[in-house]
């Protein structure tokens, strides 16, 4: 062996190396993220919005739910209440968290500001009593005439205040150690909490404490946070028969945590499958040559990780999808390369492929965008890999299959008529589909969803919407009666659906029904801004009302907050009002997803169909591949619309990800080799890979694998369908295969 071959062989095993650390180093920078962000239209006004609230009044809560077996058993009896305090102080001082509300604080706050009431009254009781005595006395006159000056300063005062200050503290001082007064603020005569404390007290037995993560918190944060509040509760010392952390925080942290330990297990099982798969196929070869398919496709995969984790672009759903999709369409391409003697097909067809694949950019949703990327880039990198690598280890090319069966006469005619009549009727009945869209279906078969529904109903409900007025004086007469009369509008029309949490008419409701600019300012003064702070913004620009909402179909929640924002009445002049909050945001990504039906199935398509009508040779060829992308879309679909199923964000798009097998199967059962054996195993193949997402413990993902594992049959039977109807029979004896001579080695 020469000096030179051993250079090369060193080159490149150092190149090897090289590369192998890189995408090691690649995949340990992985990020896997599926923040509610990745499940809502980014950049739309519903998100901004969304942010601009959470900014403000801090972001949808993590609400830890304490219950005890005695009525009122977390709030009164001996070291109840401070223990509670405690567990909302240490909430309050963690990392990202912007507030806290609990009911041991807000008893503490409305304490601390009682007491500074009766302070400035005793204060300024004695002030107007020592000024009439200190000027009677500079008259000149008797003590008695001092001391009657000043009784009657005063007794204008007692009479205003004094009848205020009995019916208002009749339970004693205002003090957390005084369990009358917290029993007399907290809940009524009959023991109920009353109505403007449900949102931290909601029956007699159970209190909620809401912790407001900061605005923007990245995954990681959330699950930090979460952790740190489980540990925090765990550690309180507080005696409740169940305890429930849960909120939209909780659930996107559980599928993130899922989603994380889910891509080893789901990415080695479909290996294992994939891998008996192609032992069990061409026992005649050597056992390098058997594997080398699956290999190419695993290194596409690994390699496609790893970029991402080199440019710090985070995954959510793609990071578990990838392998298995890959490994099951990525690892034919080397079969292709290797059976097919046009290899140029082959490129324009793996083309094809990933221009499909990337079609899924167009959805409104980031998720589904970064999962086009991801199929599309190791769709090409599997390709290079097979190109860069695979010459040694290339299949044999299989044994020349017969051709396919065509069909003539009126018999050809008539099953053409009944194929594309089905086809149509899938795409006519594409708009009727219903459309999952909501970021609770993603959690789906978690134990973190069963969770959020059984607080849902403790609580009464499990997210939040707020109507929200903006203008230069949230804080004035006519904001404040605006405010009133569109709370009262929304639990007089959708009482049934909705209910209130904290709004600034409850809070200020002991001013009356018409209060003055002074009587607001001197209310709010009252007020501990603790609580003034959850519905009014510091600036006084921003006024909130925050309504409850329950988990339901995110169609009819959508009406619901279209026909809640129709019903508010005008605001007054010089202000706006908006309803947001993640439903809303939510139902927005619906709308989007459930308009954008037909240019989401076409997209894939028009783009695969383009790059085969460019690069094959014979464009007829191209017609049938489009042709058969459209019948395998449309039968699909009539299947999923008779079963009575519904589409989800990442099927929506089905039409583009049927593209790639149905051009795939046709372009090779076109071809003059006639592969058919192989085009068989390549559709197992892909059926495989898409029903190991089927094991998965996310609702989304189990869906989305047995759809596309229909949608990979129905695919080759399309392709079928194109070839042996799309073309007369021809006469005389089968055409001889070709020498292996005249196949292009890989």
């Amino acid at each position: 062996m020469g000096r030179r071959t051993i250079g090369v062989r060193v080159l490149g095993a150092a190149l090897a190396l090289a590369a192998l650390a890189a995408a090691a180093t690649g995949l340990l920078k992985l990020r896997v993220e599926t923040t509610v962000d990745s499940f809502l239209p980014a950049g739309d006004s519903t998100v901004t919005a969304l942010g601009d609230n959470a900014r403000t009044f801090g972001g949808d809560p993590i609400v830890v739910l304490l219950e005890s077996p005695q009525p009122q058993g977390l709030l009164l009896g001996d070291g109840r209440l401070p223990a509670l305090m405690r567990l909302e102080g240490a909430l309050a001082r963690l990392p990202d968290v912007a507030t806290v509300y609990g009911p041991a604080t807000i008893m503490n706050q409305l304490a601390i500001t009682s007491q500074d009431m009766l302070a400035r009254l005793s204060g300024t009781r004695d002030g107007l009593r020592a000024k009439a005595e200190s000027e009677t006395q500079g008259k000149g006159s008797s003590a008695s005439a001092v001391k009657a000056a000043g009784d009657a300063a005063v007794a204008d005062f007692d009479r205003r205040y004094g009848a205020l200050l009995v019916r208002g503290l009749p339970a004693g001082l205002p003090t957390t150690n005084n369990p009358d007064f917290v029993r007399n603020v907290i809940y009524d005569s009959s023991g109920n909490p009353r109505p403007r404390w449900h949102f931290v007290v909601p029956s007699p037995t159970a209190v909620s404490v809401l912790v407001r993560p900061r605005e923007g918190l990245d995954e990681p944060g959330t699950r930090r946070l979460v952790s740190a509040v489980r540990d925090a509760v765990g550690h309180a010392g507080l005696t409740t028969s169940r305890v429930t952390v849960t909120g939209v925080p909780v659930v996107t942290s559980a599928v993130t945590d899922e989603a994380v330990g889910e891509i080893p297990l789901i990415g080695a099982l479909a290996v294992v499958v994939l891998l008996g798969r192609f032992l069990l196929a061409g026992r005649k070869e050597r056992l390098l040559r058997r594997l080398w398919p699956l290999a190419a496709a695993l290194i596409g995969g690994v390699l496609t990780l790893a970029a991402f984790g080199w440019t710090g672009v985070p995954m959510s759903f793609g990071a578990i999808v990838l392998l298995p999709l890959l490994l099951g369409i990525g690892s034919s391409f080397p079969l292709y390369l290797g059976m097919v003697a046009d290899r140029r097909k082959v490129l324009v067809m793996s083309a094809a492929s990933a221009a499909a694949f990337l079609s899924l950019a167009i959805s409104p949703l980031p998720f589904v965008r970064e999962l086009g990327f991801a199929l599309s880039l190791g769709v090409l990198l599997t390709v290079g890999a097979t190109l860069l690598l695979g010459r040694r280890f290339a299949p044999s090319p299989p044994e020349p299959g017969d051709r396919v069966r065509t069909i003539g006469g009126r018999r050809r005619w008539a099953l053409i008529g009944c194929l594309v009549a089905v086809a149509a009727a899938g795409w006519v009945v594409l708009p009727r589909l219903d459309v999952r869209a909501s970021p609770e279906d993603v959690a789906r078969g978690l134990s973190a969803l069963d969770e959020a529904r059984y607080a849902e109903q403790v609580l009464g409900s499990s997210g939040e919407v707020s109507v929200v007025l903006r203008g230069s004086d949230a804080q004035s007469p006519a904001a404040l009666n605006w405010l009133s009369q569109a709370q009262d509008v929304v639990i007089a029309r959708f009482g049934d659906r909705v209910r209130p949490i904290i709004t600034a008419p409850d809070l200020l409701g002991f001013l009356g029904e018409t209060p003055t600019a002074g009587e607001i300012a001197a209310g709010l003064q009252l007020m501990p801004p603790y609580l003034t702070s959850s519905v009014l913004s510091p600036d006084g620009t921003q006024a909130l009302l925050t309504f409850g909402l329950k988990l339901q179909d995110l169609g009819q929640q959508t009406q619901l907050l279209d026909d809640v924002r129709a019903s508010l009445p005008p605001p007054p002049a010089g202000a706006h009002a908006d309803v947001v909050g993640l439903p809303v945001a939510a139902a927005r990504a619906y709308d989007l997803v459930r308009w954008d039906r037909y240019p989401a199935n076409l997209a894939g398509v028009a783009a695969a169909g383009f790059v085969l009508l460019l690069g094959l040779r014979r464009r007829a060829d191209a017609v049938r591949a489009i042709l058969a992308a459209l019948l395998a879309t449309g039968w699909t679909i009539a299947g999923l619309w008779a079963a009575g199923q519904s589409l989800s964000p990442l099927t929506v798009a089905l039409g583009s990800l049927a593209t790639v097998t149905a051009g795939e199967f046709t372009i090779l059962l076109l071809d003059d080799t006639r592969p058919r054996r192989a085009v068989r195993w390549a559709c197992a193949t892909s059926v495989l890979g898409y029903l190991v997402l089927a094991l998965s413990r996310i609702g989304l993902l189990r869906e989305f694998g047995l759809t596309m594992a229909a949608t990979v049959v129905v695919s080759y039977l399309a392709a079928l369908a194109c070839v042996s109807l799309g073309r007369r029979p021809v006469p005389g004896p089968r055409a001889a295969a070709p020498s292996k001579a005249e196949l292009v080695e890989v």
